[in-house]
């Protein structure tokens, strides 16, 4: 899917944050209802995921702290850049990820946004938590790896 993604549109925004912070144990995709003024603020790239979370209220899935700057040439139109968005999924879909989330640990993270054709996507994450000791061993795992490629190309010379 993630393949498909990425030759298929073009990515608006990738939260970075998000796969440092949680082990993304599931991906899914989800459309995004939004006003006609926030879909030109997208492609002009001004959304920002950095502190975004997903909350299911109601049978409904919402994201939560998701910031779309106002659109600059909307007038009246222009919404609040932190309202709650509904996220677009089947219902079992949503009902599954309620299952997982009631579960101690787990939150639902949107990890980027991208076009799919003329609508917007959202992949949304099911995460788990890191604690500061899986942060310390991914950075040096990161570390080793480049050392390891760098002497690669040190010796292929």
């Amino acid at each position: 899917m993630a393949d498909k993604k990425k030759t298929d549109g073009k990515i608006i925004t990738v939260n970075r944050k998000a796969r440092h912070d949680y082990f993304v144990e599931e991906t899914y995709e989800c459309g995004i209802s939004l006003a006609g003024t926030e879909v030109k603020s997208l492609r002009a790239g001004t959304v920002n995921l950095k502190d975004s979370y997903c909350s299911i209220k109601d049978g409904e899935i919402f994201v939560v702290g998701m910031h779309i700057s106002p659109y600059e040439h909307g007038n009246i139109f222009n919404r609040d850049p932190l309202r709650q968005r509904k996220l677009l999924m089947h219902k079992r879909e949503i009902m599954k990820l309620f299952g997982y989330v009631k579960r101690d640990g787990y939150s639902l993270i949107p990890l980027s946004l991208y076009f799919k054709g003329s609508r917007v996507k959202l992949e949304l994450g099911l995460c788990k938590g890191k604690k500061l000791h899986d942060k310390r061993d991914d950075a040096a795992r990161r570390d080793a790896s480049r050392e390891m490629d760098r002497a690669m190309r040190e010796r292929n010379r």
